[in-house]
């Protein structure tokens, strides 16, 4: 196996993407490593990124498929007629994700003649929706060989995305950051073999802070998207009963969403208005400051109707490193960080009761908290740095880029067509 940097291609939905800094620093993890980086944003971003060009989709460009279509549809007409009988024989989840792939199929058919005169060694899709639509479409028709990362949006929103089944089952490997999404990759019928679990990562550890000598008030924060799966409702609640148990506290909400009106009016009806307050989207330097400010972060997840949760939230991590105390929902994949009783505290989301129980045991017990701060930062240290795991990440890609040598299928070959 070769130890030169590859040159990959990397896709993206939206790069960069201010609430989506785990892939941020996956950038910058892979900079670091010497990768050669070939980056594209299909909606929005651009621009560059440490120095790094990020090219853009041009909406204006869509236009043109007008003839792209046809005249890819002709050079590849089995890919084109695939893709008519898919279109035809199943519906999409929902009309956000139809037109995501679409999104990633219009990105394919303008985009291939620049990878047939310039090839990547390889390309890798960061979504499961519009970046592995692309790849997928690439390696149909140019045989551009790909890997694809599957998150849990992609995977359970709607019941998951249109196409990901056929776009994953002919990736040379899957990332995924959760042992819950391998789970369910494995469960929708993919190889367990083929899948990567690689969890995410913090580009730099900063120190673990001091534990508040008096946390009266208590001092409370969530770092969210004010959406549906988050469960907010049901933390509002929880902090009704906070109050009414006559604990002090100071909430502070960070993030923005469609949710933010009616989570406003509902604060004011339960009579905690004074304690809480919505900051609106942070950037992450000022969710780091916030993070200094807190006692502890609440994760209060659900599994939405929708059937989209979250996997890790990276702001998770994010707090056990610097010493933040977590309680957490069990939704998801949260439990395979905080463990109830030795790196956080684990409590059912309408069990409010419980959230108060547990949120008098962190004010009062600087044993319990010293205990749970100390595990929690060992457990950043041994899984969630990005320079390690990207290191993990880069292993598999020499390791699929020496597999197509080996195999004598030269990168734009038609090793992609049936």
């Amino acid at each position: 196996m070769s130890d030169e940097p590859p040159t990959i291609a990397y896709l993206f939905t939206t790069f960069p993407k201010p609430t989506e800094t785990f892939l941020q620093r996956e950038i910058i993890a892979m900079q670091a490593l010497g990768v050669r980086l070939r980056i594209y944003s299909f909606w929005g971003g651009g621009g560059t990124f440490r120095g790094i060009p990020v090219t853009p989709f041009p909406k204006w460009k869509l236009g043109t498929l007008l003839w792209m279509i046809p005249y890819e549809g002709y050079r590849r007409r089995e890919v084109l007629k695939q893709l008519l009988h898919g279109l035809f024989s199943r519906r999409a989840p929902s009309w956000l994700n139809f037109w995501e792939n679409m999104l990633g199929a219009g990105f394919a058919c303008l985009w291939a003649g620049e990878f047939r005169r310039n090839p990547p060694q390889w390309v890798h899709a960061t979504w499961g929706g519009a970046p592995a639509t692309a790849a997928w479409l690439l390696w149909r028709l140019d045989g551009h060989r790909y890997s694809a990362a599957a998150h849990a949006y992609d995977i359970y929103e709607h019941g998951g995305d249109w196409w990901l089944r056929e776009k994953l089952q002919h990736a040379a490997f899957i990332h995924t950051s959760t042992e819950m999404a391998r789970r369910s990759l494995v469960e929708a019928g993919l190889p367990e073999t083929q899948i990567r679990c690689i969890r995410r990562g913090l580009d730099r550890l900063l120190p673990v802070k001091k534990l508040r000598t008096s946390r009266d008030p208590l001092r409370l924060v969530c770092v969210a998207r004010l959406v549906e799966k988050k469960g907010l409702d049901r933390q509002l609640r929880i902090y009704a009963a906070l109050q009414k148990a006559g604990v002090f506290f100071e909430a502070r909400i960070a993030g923005d969403g469609p949710m933010r009106a009616e989570l406003e009016r509902m604060a004011g009806q339960l009579g905690i208005g004074a304690s809480v307050t919505f900051t609106g989207h942070l950037p992450q330097h000022e969710v780091w400051s916030l993070l200094q400010w807190a006692d502890v972060l609440l994760h209060t997840g659900i599994v939405a109707a929708s059937g989209d949760r979250d996997g890790l939230p990276n702001v998770i991590p994010e707090a056990m490193c610097v010493g933040v105390l977590v309680v957490t929902s069990p939704a998801a994949a949260t439990t395979e960080a905080i463990t109830d009783g030795a790196t956080g505290l684990v409590v059912g989301v309408d069990q409010t009761a419980g959230w108060v129980t547990a949120l008098k045991r962190l004010a009062a017990d600087d044993v319990l908290a010293e205990k749970l701060r100390i595990n929690a930062r060992l457990w950043v240290e041994q899984n969630f740095k990005a320079y390690d795991n990207a290191a993990r990440l880069l292993v598999h890609f020499h390791a699929a880029i020496a597999q197509e040598k080996t195999a004598n299928k030269p990168l734009g070959s038609a090793n992609g067509r049936e």
